[in-house]
């Protein structure tokens, strides 16, 4: 072995080998060389190991001299070198489908002693470099042996000191640093670096299926226990100071075939502190950004399967606090003061979402919160799939305006990235001030207050129009205000919970003038003015799942003053009309209301007709109702029939009573009305008549009763009327009584019933069905008020009424005619008279003129 080694090494070796010592001890297979420098016999081949450069002192123990003769491949338990200086080529890599495997070289330990160290592949690339390396490897492989994307080094226990660290094991990064030292198993990394090779544009070309590349530095980064082995890398203990990560991302579903991360990272205990993260999209604007971020995380594990998801990293238990956090999505921009996050908690400080753009088609969020809680029982990522169980969520001072898409995509969303069932058990909202806006129809909620429980979300509820389902919840809100086209809705104070309901000063005001409103309504249709004091009910009601329903048990509206106005002026409405039931009955959910109350209240009536001077005006005041039984026909085991009893003052003078009923389960609509009013002046009703029949009235109607029973097809029943001095007055354009026609009216008038009149039949009164249920009503009393005050054969009456008015009125006109005709003629004979004793004037005056003339000559002569 002493004699013949150096001239086998020299005969067989591909390397150009010198040296000033060589001691071989042949029993050991020690051997122990210095002075030795070594070149490759020929450079340009790429199959073999590539060596170059020196070595001060080399040590080998135990060689494996056979196989390094029989098998051509290097064997040895430790390899010792001091002050090396050398350039490691890697051999090419050999396809295991089409090529023999080399076996590479195996070290059981390997000890290096200030050595400047380079390995390069056999494309010339480098792949690691360090200077003044201090090492001792257990187990050291380098290899280039096979076309997977493993790593080219792997190694077991270690002891490291170097400066200039570079080590590129890819062509898409580099890493860096400026020293390296270990001491009692903890590694430092001083001004560490993770470096994309090329731009991003470029990683997008090349490498158009991979989702994220990286730029990494901190300057500091600390790790022990670092095990390399094929592709997968291991630190333990890992700590970066003032790390700064940039990311550059895109939305690139990644090949399943291709790996997207070609390493396999894990990170145990891993601390970034005082990092500042920059999350960027491909055309280059932030999608996520955060500073001084201080991030502990128990294990981290980044690899192709993560690299996949939305989130490129699996973690455990972990402990987040960060300033200035900014998230950019295609149309709101997200910032937050300060946050801190763990697996139980995260609180958010000075929390804004802004647009950044207006999306007719998509909702938009202007808000600030002064704080976000929440306390979390659950939260991680499964298979790229959010899994969340939430204790409670605080939101502060929520201010700001949300404003719902115009035209919402009507695609129903998949929730593909939520492991069901998601949970929230509790949601607290407070002290907050929200504008919604739909349709540029705001909705305010002032002094906000809310609370929600059970929030659940599942593969059921997502099948709902609303995709959750909730239990208990409560809502307060002080200046309460809700704006649609043609009205201001608003409360000073609305409070609601699962089962009661408080309303104090409601309002529902016209936005538009009356006048206005005509304009812009297409036909006939009410406008309402409404104030309620109180409103109050209790019961149990849900109104937002897929089956809903509302019981309630009492429902109370104090002080209610409503004014409802109807102009005859627009084209009339003639689409059908439902009766009460039908509309009760078309709710498609179970409803029921066993008791409604409407208490001191007042009710105005005003309509208007194009030849009405003003509206004409009817007054329910100090209204009192009692309604039973409101339902929709749905709830198995209630009651269908609804009970109505009302009480008031008819034009703020006469007692008025009626009983009212019907059957929303009757398809015929039936119903029976029936009531009376006592005391009635005559006058009290010229405001409602005056202004568009030219009508006035005078008398006493001391009593008004009708029953009347119907269908959706007609009305009949009895009224009757006691009635004194009853006089009508027909008014002339200018205001006045038109004495003659009012006579000839009140010819056909009964003015006085007498003490005991019978009741009249109300009979054949059909529906028009384009008009609402008081038209019918109101026509059968119509029909009973005729046959009272005309009599039986009111309508020949009637019309007998019609033609003397008529004929009268065609007898003044002509005798205005015939006038008129006179006074012509007297102006004629007049202007004659008057031209003649002109002429016999102007005669007189001449006969004058000459009388003088003759006494002036008498005089002179």
């Amino acid at each position: 072995m002493k004699s013949n080694l150096p001239r086998y090494i020299k005969n067989n070796s591909e390397y150009i080998i010198t040296y000033k010592t060589l001691d071989v001890d042949a029993g050991t297979g020690n051997i122990i060389s210095t002075g030795v420098t070594v070149n490759n016999q020929n450079p340009d081949r790429t199959d073999k190991l590539g060596l170059q450069g020196t070595v001060d002192t080399l040590s080998i123990s135990r060689l494996g001299i056979y196989d390094l003769i029989f098998s051509k491949s290097i064997t040895t338990d430790d390899v010792t070198l001091k002050n090396p200086n050398l350039n490691v080529i890697l051999a090419k890599p050999i396809d295991t489908k089409t090529g023999k495997k080399a076996d590479p070289p195996k070290f059981k330990s390997i000890v290096i002693t200030n050595g400047n160290i380079q390995i390069f592949r056999h494309t010339q690339q480098k792949i690691l470099s360090v200077k003044a390396l201090d090492l001792s490897v257990e187990n050291l492989q380098m290899k280039e042996n096979s076309l997977n994307d493993q790593l080219p080094i792997a190694f077991e226990k270690y002891h490291l000191k170097g400066n200039n660290f570079f080590f590129r094991p890819d062509n898409v990064y580099a890493f860096t640093a400026q020293s390296i030292y270990t001491e009692d198993g903890q590694m430092s990394v001083k001004n560490f670096a993770m470096i994309p090779l090329l731009s991003y544009q470029n990683f997008l070309k090349y490498y158009p299926k991979k989702r994220n590349l990286f730029d990494v530095k901190a300057t500091e980064m600390s790790f022990k226990d670092i095990l390399i082995k094929k592709n997968k890398l291991s630190l333990t203990n890992v700590k970066f100071e003032n790390p700064e990560i940039k990311m550059f991302t895109t939305d690139v579903k990644s090949d399943e075939k291709k790996k997207s991360f070609t390493y396999d990272v894990n990170l145990e205990n891993v601390l970034l502190n005082n990092a500042k993260i920059n999350i960027l999209k491909s055309n280059g604007t932030s999608l996520f950004g955060a500073e001084q971020l201080t991030m502990k995380i128990t294990r981290l594990v980044m690899n192709d399967e993560t690299a996949k998801g939305n989130i490129p990293f699996q973690y455990e238990n972990f402990d987040i606090q960060g300033k200035n956090i900014n998230y950019g999505s295609a149309s709101q921009h997200v910032k937050v003061a300060s946050l801190t996050i763990n697996p139980k908690s995260a609180d958010l400080l000075n929390v804004s979402v802004k647009p950044t753009s207006i999306h007719p088609g998509k909702t938009s969020l202007d808000v600030t919160a002064q704080r976000l809680q929440l306390n979390i029982n659950k939260w991680e990522f499964l298979k790229n799939k959010l899994n969340l169980d939430i204790e409670t969520v605080l939101v502060n001072q929520l201010n700001g305006k949300i404003k719902s898409a115009n035209n919402p995509k009507k695609k129903k969303p998949t929730f593909e990235g939520i492991q069901f069932p998601l949970k929230i058990k509790n949601v607290v909202v407070k002290n907050s001030n929200i504008e919604i806006d739909s349709k540029n129809q705001p909705l305010v909620f002032k002094d906000l207050n809310a609370n929600i429980q059970q929030i659940e979300m599942n593969d059921q509820t997502i099948k709902d129009g609303i995709p959750f389902k909730t239990g208990n919840y409560s809502l307060t809100t002080r200046n309460f205000n809700y704006k649609t086209k043609f009205y201001n809705l608003s409360a000073s104070l609305l409070k609601l919970n699962k089962n009661t309901v408080h309303i104090s000063n409601f309002a529902m005001k016209p936005t538009v003038s009356r006048a206005q409103y005509i304009r812009m309504i297409p036909s006939e249709k009410d406008l309402y003015d409404l104030k309620i004091n109180q409103v109050n009910a209790t019961g149990k009601w849900d109104l937002v799942s897929e089956k809903k329903f509302l019981e309630v048990e009492n429902v109370t509206l104090n002080n209610v003053e409503a004014n409802v106005f109807r102009s005859k002026i627009p084209k009339d409405d003639l689409t059908d009309k439902p009766m009460y039931s039908q509309l009760l009955r078309s709710i498609k959910f179970p409803m029921y209301v066993r008791n409604l109350d409407i208490k001191n209240s007042v009710l105005e009536y005003e309509e208007d007709t194009k030849k009405s001077d003003g509206p004409g005006k009817l007054i329910f005041n100090d209204l009192n109702m009692n309604v039973k039984n409101v339902n929709s026909g749905k709830m198995k085991g209630k009651p269908t029939v609804v009970p109505i009893s009302i009480t008031c003052k008819f034009m703020n003078a006469s007692p008025m009573n009626v009983k009212w009923s019907f059957d929303t389960a009757n398809r015929n609509d039936a119903f029976t009305i029936s009531g009376n009013i006592a005391d009635l002046p005559a006058s009290r009703i010229n405001p409602f008549i005056e202004p568009y029949l030219k009508i006035q009235a005078t008398g006493l109607i001391s009593d008004l009763i009708f029953n009347f029973k119907g269908t959706q097809h007609g009305i009949n029943g009895t009224l009757k009327m006691v009635h004194q001095n009853l006089k009508i007055a027909i008014l002339k354009q200018t205001g006045e009584k038109d004495k003659i026609l009012s006579a000839v009216a009140n010819i056909f008038v009964k003015t006085d019933s007498g003490n005991y009149p019978e009741s009249v039949i109300v009979e054949e009164v059909q529906r028009d069905k384009t008009k609402s249920f008081f038209n019918l009503f109101w026509k059968g009393i119509e029909q009973g008020l005729k046959k009272t005050l005309i009599g039986k054969n009111a309508p020949k009456t009637e019309q007998s009424i019609k033609n003397t008015v008529e004929n009268t009125k065609s007898a003044l006109e002509q005798n205005k005619v015939e006038l008129q005709q006179t006074k012509s003629e007297v102006k004629e004979k007049v202007k004659t008279v008057k031209g003649k004793i002109q002429e016999k004037k102007e005669v007189v005056k001449e006969k004058g003129i000459f009388r003088n003339l003759f006494k002036k000559k008498s005089d002179s002569i």
